[in-house]
This record gives structure tokens, C-alpha cells and sequence, in this order.
């Protein structure tokens, strides 16, 4: 675990090169969001730079968002239209915004960005709080896969250009299900490093912590596109409503 590592601080470190290291968006994301929010209000938790919530508040749905990180939020505030989303400081984990949402969601592996399990049940009892009766809680993450480990930690090159090289180093403890990691770019003369903590769960994890939000699975998809989710699936999108 890293020192003096607070909820901005991946947001804060990786803002300015968040963008162009994750451009590519699956064309399916904005459709089935849109279809979920049933023409209702929807809120981002972990807005970040606006990669999801600029195009849908393009499709006439009002998108609000939460972040603890000003650099991301300047980078949304930069775009046209990510004038117009209002977006609410802090820890997302706390949910403290105003009004009923028919579609509240958070993508890019962000909800395990909330390290302990006591912070990621209490967000999905304060999004059961802020649920419209029909409405739904989206949850896009990877599925762990500790083959990737050795030993307890990995180095593999995640991008390889003619004058930059990108790592990913990791530490695993699977006895807290938790992962340090630093993001390194090396290129002529210049060193930069963007740290990361997460607390994983498994999908049954994530169901009971639904259960104690007294909110119920109803759809688990392992591709935007609504392909099944199965045992070969990387990542689940998990979608829950109140029971």
C-alpha cells in the first residue's frame, strides 16, 4: 500500500495523459446506457474525464457526475458540452448528491478504486438510496484472474513506441484482495509514474453486497453488446435494480 495515497490521487497524477492512453470507447457503451436510463436522469460515479458521460448527455439524457479529482473534472470541464454536466466533489463511495436517478453507473474498473469492502457496500447502499423505484445501478469490471501473478506480482509492457516504452508492475495480497500498482513511462529523458490501488471482488461478492443494499442482479452481460456473461468473460457488466 502506498503512503499519503488519497481518493484524488490516481485522478490527479494520470489526468493529463488519461485521455490518450484510453481513447477507444466500445461503440455499444452509449446505446445500452441510454436504454437503461429510459429517458430519466443518470449520474456517473467517477466521471473522470467525461469518456462516457459527455456522449450520453449528447443523446439527451441529463447526466450528472461525481470525482474527487479537480485535474479530471478540468479535463471534462474542457470538452465541448462537459460545461453543462454538473458534477459533485468526493468520494463517490458517499453518493451525496440530490434528487432520484433511473440509471447510476460506474465503468473502467473504478468502483474497485474504493480499497476496503466497508466503502464499497456503503456505496451501494447509498445508490440503492438514490434509485428511482424502477431504476438501475450499472457496475462494469474486470473478472480477477490471479494466473496473471507470479509469486504475487507481474511486469508486463502495456506499449511499445519509437522513442517511449509504457509498463504495468503489480503487487498482489489475495488475502485482501488488494492490488498496488504503478503505471511507468519511460521515454528519452523523461521517467513518469502513475500510482494505483484496488480492492477486487468476485461477481458473487458483489451480489451480496447488493443483497445487504436490498437491491437485486438482474442482468449480468460479459460485453456491452449484451453477449452472456461466461466462464471465459474478462469482465462482467452487472446491472441491479431494487428487490
Amino acid at each position: 500500500m502506498f503512503n499519503n495515497f488519497s481518493d484524488s490521487t490516481y485522478g490527479e497524477n494520470i489526468a493529463e495523459v488519461y485521455d490518450d492512453w484510453y481513447s477507444e470507447l466500445d461503440p455499444q457503451a452509449i446505446p445500452t446506457l441510454v436504454e437503461l436510463a429510459q429517458g430519466g436522469r443518470a449520474l456517473e460515479l467517477g466521471i473522470g474525464t467525461g469518456r462516457i458521460a459527455i456522449p450520453l448527455s449528447e443523446t439527451g439524457i441529463e447526466v450528472q457526475g461525481i470525482d474527487a479529482s479537480p485535474a479530471m473534472v478540468a479535463k471534462l470541464r474542457s470538452k465541448p458540452g462537459g460545461e453543462k454536466i454538473k458534477v459533485y466533489h468526493g468520494n463517490f463511495a458517499n453518493v451525496d448528491v440530490q434528487g432520484q436517478f433511473d440509471l447510476i453507473y460506474i465503468a473502467f474498473n473504478t468502483f474497485f478504486a474504493l480499497t476496503t469492502q466497508e466503502e464499497q457496500i456503503r456505496c451501494f447502499v447509498n445508490v440503492a438510496s438514490n434509485l428511482s423505484p424502477n431504476g438501475v445501478f450499472l457496475i462494469k469490471v474486470f473478472v480477477p484472474d490471479l494466473s496473471r501473478y507470479d509469486r504475487d506480482q507481474t511486469v508486463r509492457v502495456t506499449s511499445i513506441e519509437e522513442s517511449a516504452v509504457r509498463l504495468e508492475t503489480s503487487r498482489i495480497d489475495p488475502a485482501q484482495q488488494f492490488i498496488t500498482s504503478q503505471a511507468i513511462h519511460l521515454s528519452e529523458g523523461s521517467i513518469r509514474m502513475y500510482p494505483v490501488q484496488l480492492r477486487y471482488a468476485w461477481p458473487s461478492e458483489l451480489d451480496l453486497m447488493a443483497k445487504l443494499a436490498e437491491l437485486t442482479l438482474r442482468h449480468r452481460w460479459g460485453t456491452w453488446a449484451k453477449h452472456p456473461f461466461n466462464k471465459q468473460s474478462e469482465f462482467h457488466i452487472s446491472v441491479y435494480g431494487h428487490s
